[in-house]
């Protein structure tokens, strides 16, 4: 189990009154959980917050050169996003693109150092009716500009037949379901977690909650093998692998870029081809996909 802390302790971590941990817990979503009576905060939740909410952060020492042909892409993974890749090489020959397989909040981070050109993500905000703005608008400086990729289905991916009967979040808390999980700073994780603690139940008591698989098509070969019963994922896994997939919720998955490598060539060829037959045809190929806002600038708002 990680390391818990007492409310005197993450005030003494965080360098605060106690009285204002409360404050923290209702107004600005300090991660904690409460068992018989008392507040307790698991410390690593609680880092993984205090980065999330920092708006200062130092000047990158190198930036990317001018564009020359290499399109970096950092971020969420996604198996559409991987045959997009794909094509673009196949269409372009004078351009290579390539991607680094950070995590949503880690595509950010890239992209406010400067070490890509576009960012993956798909990060639910906290009101749960937008997706990106919010976590963009704290980790830059300036808001980027936001293209949609698509939109897909996030769920609990199953074994075929669901042979543990597993209908919802709540039956993570069943004893013996074993589980694989999505790194911290993914955004499938982030939604798993927000339904957890809305159907009260902690991730340290679930077999496997803390084993972490880097790709979607990574964490369904561990349902399929039977290694796992259950795990967070999005529905194209389940399309792709034969597997069975209780839907929770539709997200948009967007492209971020600054205003300075919007026009870049090779961003602007990758934007182009979304709106192109190939890439069309091969996101009608996976069931879970939504490719009707591909391409299309949803902030700023044209």
């Amino acid at each position: 189990m990680k390391e818990l802390l007492s409310t005197r302790e993450v005030a003494t971590f965080l360098d605060i009154n106690e009285k204002m941990v409360y404050s923290l817990i209702s107004e600005k979503s300090l991660p904690a959980t409460k068992i018989t009576g008392k507040w307790l905060f698991p410390k690593h939740l609680v880092e993984q917050w205090i980065e999330a909410n920092t708006i200062n952060y130092p000047e990158p020492s190198t930036h990317l050169p001018p564009y020359h042909g290499l399109l970096i892409i950092a971020g969420s993974n996604d198996p559409l996003l991987e045959k997009a890749i794909t094509l673009f090489n196949q269409t372009h020959s004078e351009h290579v693109a390539v991607f680094g397989n950070l995590g949503s909040m880690g595509g950010l981070r890239a992209l406010r150092k400067d070490l890509c050109h576009m960012a993956s993500s798909h990060l639910l905000q906290e009101d749960e009716a937008d997706y990106n703005f919010g976590f963009a608008s704290r980790e830059l400086e300036r808001m980027p500009a936001v293209i949609n990729f698509c939109r897909r289905e996030q769920g609990i991916l199953v074994q075929k037949g669901n042979p543990r009967g597993i209908a919802s979040v709540a039956d993570f808390a069943r004893p013996g379901i074993r589980m694989v999980n999505r790194p911290l700073n993914t955004g499938t994780r982030l939604l798993f977690d927000r339904a957890l603690a809305a159907a009260g139940i902690r991730g340290d008591e679930i077999e496997g909650y803390h084993r972490e698989i880097p790709k979607h098509i990574d964490v369904g070969i561990e349902i399929l093998t039977g290694r796992a019963d259950a795990a967070p994922c999005i529905r194209p896994v389940a399309n792709l692998l034969d597997l069975d997939f209780i839907p929770l919720r539709w997200e948009r998955y967007d492209l971020l870029m600054t205003r300075e490598r919007f026009f870049e060539q090779g961003v602007q060829l990758f934007i182009g081809m979304l709106h192109e037959a190939p890439f069309l045809a091969l996101a009608r190929e996976i069931e879970g996909y939504d490719v009707g806002m591909a391409g299309k600038m949803v902030f700023p708002v044209e």
